[in-house]
């Protein structure tokens, strides 16, 4: 075999193994292309309510009574972890992949405890399930919250229905229904987040007051 065979061989072998080695590229890029692509990440949101304060008003005296606090409820729809948001009159949709930590419900309980306690109006006020019994009992139903996108600017509405019920007689002592409306921060759902929470702060600032309110010439029940 002369020089020139040897040298012609060689070259035809380098040719053969990249020619392999695109083949094999081309055939894995076709391969991972044809692979699912991972989910998007989720994202969990809470709402976080009203902040702790300094009392302003001096913390009530054996006389008042005690609150025993219902868990919220939710009117059908809103009784999921999923956010809600809607674009037209009628019609609500669920946020792909950004969801609440837990039901609005199940958050607003602790938030409302809180906030009502805050007022001063009350002995001690009484998350439910709980063994110990109380004067005066608060009902609230959340009737709307989600984020509103379409003329403008989004933004979102949360709504909430109260009921404060002197337990010894039954007597609903004040009804109330909240409807708050607060611009987003952004055209996203984070920024609805935002809003979401302004408007339950404006809220239980309003329901603690109303609490007080309701209370405010209450006499215990006669032996």
């Amino acid at each position: 075999m002369n020089k020139l065979s040897v040298v012609s061989r060689a070259r035809g072998l380098r040719l053969l193994a990249c020619s392999l080695v695109g083949c094999m590229w081309m055939l894995t890029a076709g391969c991972a292309s044809l692979l699912p692509k991972p989910a998007p990440q989720a994202s969990f949101y809470s709402l976080d309510g009203i902040a702790s304060t300094a009392r302003t008003q001096p913390i009530a005296g054996s006389a008042a009574p005690t609150l025993v606090v219902s868990p919220p409820r939710a009117a059908a729809g809103y009784d999921s972890a999923r956010m809600l948001y809607s674009r037209g009159a009628h019609q609500l949709e669920y946020f792909a992949h950004n969801e609440w930590i837990d039901t609005p419900a199940r958050m607003l309980a602790p938030l409302i405890v809180a906030a009502v306690e805050n007022g001063n109006a009350f002995r001690a006020v009484i998350p439910t399930p709980s063994a110990a019994a109380g004067d005066i009992r608060l009902d609230t139903e959340i009737l709307r919250l989600q984020q509103h996108f379409g003329g403008g600017r989004s933004h979102v509405r949360f709504t909430l229905r109260a009921y404060v019920v002197d337990n010894a007689t039954r007597r609903v002592l004040v009804s109330r229904e909240f409807d708050e409306t607060v611009p987003a921060t952004s055209e996203d759902p984070y920024g609805g987040v935002v809003a979401a929470n302004r408007a339950v702060q404006n809220v239980l600032t309003a329901l603690a007051a109303m609490c007080a309110e309701a209370v405010a010439g209450w006499q215990p029940p006669e032996r």
